[in-house]
């Protein structure tokens, strides 16, 4: 097993596979495939707050969200399983891909659901979920949304401050390629109403935008 708390390097990761991870089942809420076409007008977001099972449910009930889908992305290993992701060796964290609707809901609505979701100080972990695939990620596919994402953080790190909490680690960076992960996973909440997800908001109000 890898260092849980360090990523790894290009030397230390798993080789991964060249065949992508099979996708074939709509998604569970929506009926929707997963991979697209998306209509046209849509944007893509994807964003990493911890376990990407209640990650997920959190985006998909927001009103103008196409669809969703969960996987593997910031790391080293070409199309890497969720065992593999989980041992530390691949870099990769677990997020969610977001397709929207800009018309319906702006990408600033979407990064306070992304703030308000988890704990953005707590570096490679979200509460007892302990390892780098947990830690806070914004990933943008475009100039505007990485300006939008980088003062969304700088406003909520104020407000975490006057709180008197920490400092946020949240990495920010251009949207890497994401890896779908296994069909299980998809829409796990969904699929397994009673299951557990230790995901929650750290207290701490986002300031409104209108």
């Amino acid at each position: 097993m890898g260092d849980k708390l360090s990523l790894p390097t290009a030397a230390e990761a798993l080789p991964g596979r060249a065949e992508p991870m099979a996708v074939t089942e709509p998604h569970v809420v929506f009926g929707r495939a997963l991979t697209g076409p998306y209509p046209a007008g849509c944007e893509l977001a994807m964003f990493g707050l911890g376990c990407f099972w209640g990650a997920e449910r959190r985006f998909w009930q927001q009103p103008g969200v196409y669809v969703t889908a969960v996987g593997y992305a910031a790391g080293l290993t070409p199309n890497p399983s969720y065992r593999e992701v989980c041992s530390g060796l691949t870099g990769h964290n677990e997020v969610v891909l977001v397709v929207f609707d800009p018309a319906q809901i702006r990408y600033e609505q979407l990064l306070a659901v992304f703030w308000q979701s988890h704990d953005p100080t707590q570096g490679m972990r979200q509460g007892n979920d302990i390892g780098t695939q947990y830690r806070s990620g914004i990933y943008c596919f475009d100039a505007q949304q990485q300006n939008l994402a980088e003062a969304s953080r700088d406003r909520y790190q104020q407000a975490l401050a006057e709180a008197g909490r920490g400092r946020i680690t949240t990495e920010i960076l251009t949207a890497p390629t994401f890896f779908f992960a296994e069909t299980y996973h998809q829409q796990y909440l969904a699929r397994n109403p009673d299951g557990y997800c230790g995901l929650g908001g750290c207290g701490v109000n986002y300031p409104a935008r209108n």
